[in-house]
């Protein structure tokens, strides 16, 4: 039966209504919230660049020495790249080898003003993209804690809920409208829960009167042949339906997850499945073997149980007439257990093994009618899977039969 949930602080909703197209002129949208930053930022980074341009230029400018002097009447240079005619010259060359020299001068300071200028805009840029990475950061974290939420839901855990604070903008309208969703499928699964766990509660008890009934019926020595063939009939239907409404009970259980674990050795599960299953097994004249290396998790041994069970027995009762094998392996890899089952049976289309993993449905028959159980052992174990953070996938082996894989954290 699931769990009561504990009520939780659900954020405010929004003061608009989210079905009104008219929305509030002042409302701080993502998209006015972006435009005042990197416009923002802009603006500083122009005003910081043009200060230092200024700056870089005003010292430029300040020249407080030429590179010549008079000295006696005399023009001498002060600095080597400075040259001037010697001698008695007249004044015009020595005016224009002058102004040669003030504006090299002045080539050398614009020179030093966009090496510095170019150095500051490098400077800036760093600074404007390092801010820029922060602030886009900043702004669409909720997006990751959203995704986050959603990763943690896909996972069947509908009790999650992103519950996100902050301004009423366009990514508070998608939290609160998801955090609603969920809300709504967790009231859906719940109520579906409750349903199957609630019938086949109920289920159990007729059943069991008429198990009861019947043995006591064919334990009966003086009842007609006729009789005592439709008991049995009655007995094998019966067992057959109370087998469905324990497998809708533990598909209603299994689908939750697990909250109280345990270590648990899936060799010990395995070999345990094994022994279940080896008397089948050796009617069939179908070999079980395999090597099973201990692989501790945390989790619930009885469902754990569950999988390798149904696995097995699946892998005994489709399998081939004569010479068939069950292979059943356990190891721990890359920080993973990992139970593998594989048999030798008949050959099973690609296209074909979704399907298997689908209540009441087996290769080409859409419902049950066969000895070989009730079409929800892949389901529940899949479930179980799921129910423990782990996966289940199955593969089409080469020659017939399957290989199923089942990986489960540690």
């Amino acid at each position: 039966m699931p769990t009561a949930q504990v009520p939780r602080v659900v954020p405010p909703k929004p003061t608009w209504d989210p079905r009104d197209p008219v929305r509030p002129l002042l409302r701080p949208t993502i998209r006015i919230r972006l435009t005042l930053l990197y416009g923002g930022m802009f603006l500083i980074a122009g005003i910081l660049l043009l200060s230092i341009i200024y700056l870089l230029t005003a010292q430029a400018l300040n020249v407080r020495t030429l590179p010549f002097e008079i000295v006696s009447g005399e023009v001498n240079p002060t600095v080597a790249w400075c040259r001037l005619p010697e001698g008695q010259v007249t004044a015009p060359p020595v005016n224009a080898a002058m102004a040669d020299c003030v504006r090299h001068q002045h080539e050398m300071a614009l020179d030093d003003l966009l090496r510095r200028s170019l150095f500051a805009l490098l400077g800036l840029s760093i600074i404007a993209f390092a801010s820029g990475y922060a602030m886009a950061g900043r702004v669409l974290s909720p997006l990751g804690r959203i995704t986050r939420t959603a990763r943690q839901v896909a996972g069947s855990d509908l009790a999650r809920r992103i519950e996100l604070d902050g301004p009423d903008d366009e990514l508070k309208e998608l939290s609160d409208t998801f955090d609603e969703m969920l809300d709504r499928l967790e009231r859906a699964f719940t109520a579906q829960q409750r349903f199957v766990a609630n019938a086949s509660h109920e289920l159990r008890t007729p059943l069991a009167i008429n198990r009861t009934l019947l043995e006591v019926h064919l334990s009966d020595p003086g009842a007609p042949v006729e009789l005592q063939q439709l008991g049995r009939t009655l007995l094998a239907t019966n067992e057959r339906s109370e087998q469905l409404v324990e497998g809708l009970l533990l598909l209603a259980r299994s689908d939750n997850q697990i909250v109280e674990r345990k270590p648990v050795d899936v060799a010990e599960v395995a070999e345990r499945a094994v022994d279940q299953t080896r008397a089948e097994a050796e009617d069939k004249g179908v070999e079980i073997r395999g090597e099973r290396a201990p692989a501790v998790i945390q989790g619930n041994g009885v469902l754990l149980e569950r999988i390798a069970l149904n696995l097995v027995q699946n892998a005994v009762r489709y399998n081939v007439p004569e010479g068939g094998w069950v292979e059943v392996n356990t190891e721990l890899r890359h920080g993973e257990a990992v139970l593998t089952v594989s048999n030798t049976g008949p050959v099973v289309p690609a296209y074909e093994i979704d399907n298997i993993f689908e209540p009441f449905r087996r290769l080409r028959q859409e419902r049950t009618g066969s000895d070989k159980g009730v079409g929800l052992g892949l389901s529940i174990a899949r479930s179980v899977a799921r129910a423990h953070g782990g996966r289940i996938i199955a593969e089409p082996r080469e020659g017939g039969g399957l290989i199923m894989r089942v990986t489960l954290p540690v």
